[in-house]
């Protein structure tokens, strides 16, 4: 998680959030969650908002 969040440039909590509201999709490995490296793409992806220039 704390991988996830550098990636992000966010909390752990809100890694935790996006997680266990199903947004970012994860694996749970004992008491831990996996996050797939190419499931934290495709959510900054879905998530960029574009900046249009006047």
């Amino acid at each position: 998680m704390a991988e996830v969040a550098a990636v992000m440039r966010v909390s752990k909590m809100t890694v935790y959030r996006l997680v266990h509201s199903g947004h970012l999709p994860a694996i749970r490995v004992g008491r831990s969650f996996r996050v797939p490296e190419k499931a934290v793409h495709e959510y900054l992806e879905e998530s960029y908002v574009g900046v249009e220039s006047a």
